[in-house]
């Protein structure tokens, strides 16, 4: 059987420096690259191809988070498993839902891992079956609550994303390459939908929801 092919995603050297041992101790895997960050996870997907994507669900910038639902959108065959620093339940749903395939701690053992990653080769999963079970009727709870902005266009999720990083009207209208107008437009339509009074709440609301994990893609590409 071939070499497992891995990337590994992690901001820290340290961290990166800690899981290569790892993973060359371990047998038919080979780790053919490294990135510090989503960016540049998504240029070595792209130009290489791995088999797996073992990444950080904390990542300066865009996430983890975001970086496994692209990934797993645009290259199918690859499967991701998140790193996190401890177990946390929302976080493993988040993973779960953005299509990863596994989840280990960063303090993860030689044998942890080899199964994780054999798992993952066999077209399994690998989480935690100690809390897989309270993090799948959460998930069924939060299918209930449904998505917090289903009521936003595409484009008004990304203006409500700027909002809430403190943009000015201005700065989203040059971001965005739209007018003045139209960006005030959008907030007014924003506010309405949310059922919020001014900008300040709709930035709480969106920063509380997590709306940096609805972004679309193909708007902010424009």
């Amino acid at each position: 059987m071939a070499d497992l092919r891995v990337l590994l995603v992690d901001d820290h050297e340290v961290v990166r420096m800690g899981l290569r041992l790892v993973l060359d101790e371990t047998p038919g895997v080979r780790l053919i690259a490294e990135a510090a960050n989503a960016d540049e996870a998504l240029v070595c997907c792209q130009q290489l191809q791995p088999d797996v994507v073992i990444m950080d669900i904390r990542l300066p910038g865009r996430s983890g988070i975001q970086a496994c639902r692209e990934i797993t959108r645009r290259w199918p065959v690859i499967r991701v498993v998140m790193l996190s620093s401890f177990i946390d339940d929302d976080l493993l749903a988040e993973a779960i839902e953005a299509g990863a395939s596994g989840y280990v701690t960063k303090n993860v053992g030689t044998g942890e891992l080899v199964r994780a990653l054999e798992a993952v080769r066999q077209g399994g999963a690998s989480f935690d079956p100690a809390i897989t079970q309270r993090v799948l009727e959460m998930m069924r709870r939060r299918s209930h609550q449904g998505n917090p902005f289903a009521e936003l266009t595409k484009r008004e999720i990304v203006v409500l994303h700027l909002l809430s990083l403190g943009k000015s009207n201005a700065e989203i209208a040059r971001e965005l390459t739209l007018s003045d107008k139209t960006v005030r437009n959008h907030i007014s339509t924003i506010l309405s939908k949310l059922a919020v009074d001014n900008r300040v709440a709709a930035a709480t609301f969106a920063l509380s929801k997590r709306v940096v994990d609805y972004l679309p893609q193909d708007e902010m590409e424009t």
